[in-house]
């Protein structure tokens, strides 16, 4: 049977809507980023106006993380079942809204509400565009769209360090919010106006016939996903340390001006933007000649580790340059392991790719929570140096993990007699 001239014209523009998905995830996740990181660096500022301390300014940072993580896996149940463009557009525009909303703050309990309310919205946003990706990109190339993804959250970050503190200047940080949140509603708007959940004629090899209610019995039971979410627990450990802390650090306890500090801090997230996509390409060229159970552990292993060790040196109070050179090469190593977390999940959800990203970043995010309370404290008790020493402390368990982490064997979901 001859296809119909309309389906074969369909299917030639596959590739090309495909490239405009990839771009709008990966704008999605910058911008994501540039509203979640803003309110760190309006945090000096926010602290002193409101007279919030340190410790309760840490709360402030994980309450966001909180819900965003409690409610990441249902999130991307509802994606598999209701779609990603119909779940990510009105998460996004109700995450420009409390964007939005956090200018109107001015006590400690607002900031813990917005922030709360923040983190619900954006909860779908990682495991949804997980399942987008497994509708429509090919396997040889999941860790490279992956980190690229994943590379577009570092862009939000390098940006709003000079971005937003110029912003501030000029504005003051209240209005400063509500242009962040204006910029946030039309992304979203375009999201919703452009995407499509499957390619035309295709409903895609990994989804379902019909929606089918997430099987969390199943999933949580199996001990590859639960070992993959424990490591990616102790990547999101050390990444948030300096996702929320590091401005602060540079600023407060090392003395470094508030230019000089944003400066650097732009510095170490344009290492995430080289490296992030650098390590999705490499782990997908070594699954190519290794398979996928020996070739997806390597760029694992082998960033984390080195990210442990960078950190360690780096904390140890040396020159301002070879402390910016060490803690960028710090955390360019770490992220460079996102891209191969985020295709094993893929690879092993089956049509549960949505629920399954949701469980894998709601226990790495479980590690965000920790890391902005756990690090001050630390710091107070102890000195900056040990609280960063217990970042590599983390990021080097996390290694440990993926010695028994299976990337070739998929979650068996159906039931067998």
């Amino acid at each position: 049977m001859i296809p119909a001239a309309s389906t074969v014209s369909e299917r030639l523009r596959v590739p090309r809507t495909r490239f405009m998905i990839v771009t709008l995830m990966v704008v999605l996740s910058g911008m994501s980023y540039f509203d979640r990181t803003i309110m760190s660096i309006a945090g000096p500022v926010i602290m002193k106006e409101s007279h919030i301390s340190e410790t309760e300014m840490g709360t402030v940072y994980s309450a966001f993380l909180f819900t965003y993580a409690i409610l990441m896996g249902p999130g991307g149940a509802l994606a598999d079942r209701f779609g990603a463009r119909l779940v990510l557009g009105l998460g996004g525009f109700l995450c420009a809204l409390f964007t939005g909303f956090t200018a109107m703050a001015s006590r400690l309990w607002e900031f813990l509400v917005v922030r709360l309310a923040f983190g619900v919205c954006s909860a779908p946003l990682y495991p949804a565009t997980g399942r987008l990706s497994a509708n429509w990109i090919p396997p040889s190339i999941a860790a490279r769209v992956q980190s690229v993804i994943m590379a577009g959250a570092a862009v939000g970050g390098a940006v709003s360090p000079v971005l937003f503190a110029a912003m501030i200047a000029h504005f003051g940080w209240r209005n400063s919010f509500w242009l962040a949140a204006l910029l946030a509603a039309v992304v979203y708007g375009v999201w919703y106006w452009y995407v499509r959940d499957y390619p035309p004629g295709d409903r895609g090899t990994t989804a379902p016939p019909r929606p089918e209610p997430a099987l969390w019995g199943r999933l949580l039971r199996d001990r590859n996903l639960m070992l993959l979410t424990f490591s990616y627990f102790c990547v999101d450990y050390f990444e948030y340390i300096f996702f929320y802390w590091i401005y602060y650090y540079f600023g407060e306890i090392r003395h470094m001006g508030k230019d000089e500090s944003a400066i650097y801090v732009a510095i170490l997230m344009m290492t995430m933007v080289v490296m992030t996509p650098v390590g999705g390409w490499l782990s997908d060229r070594l699954v190519a000649r290794m398979g996928l159970k020996n070739g997806r552990r390597v760029v694992p292993v082998l960033g984390m580790l080195l990210s442990a060790v960078f950190l360690y040196i780096g904390a140890g109070g040396l020159s301002t340059a070879a402390t910016v050179t060490l803690l960028s090469l710090a955390f360019g190593f770490c992220t460079s392991v996102e891209g191969p977390f985020w295709a094993t999940t893929i690879d092993i959800g089956g049509s549960q790719v949505g629920a399954a990203c949701g469980i894998m970043n709601t226990g790495g995010n479980l590690g965000g929570i920790l890391a902005p309370v756990l690090t001050p404290v630390l710091a107070v008790r102890f000195g900056w140096a040990a609280g960063l020493y217990f970042g590599s402390f983390m990021i080097a368990l996390g290694v440990l993990v993926w010695i028994f982490i299976d990337p070739s064997r998929r979650i068996r979901l159906a039931s067998t007699s």
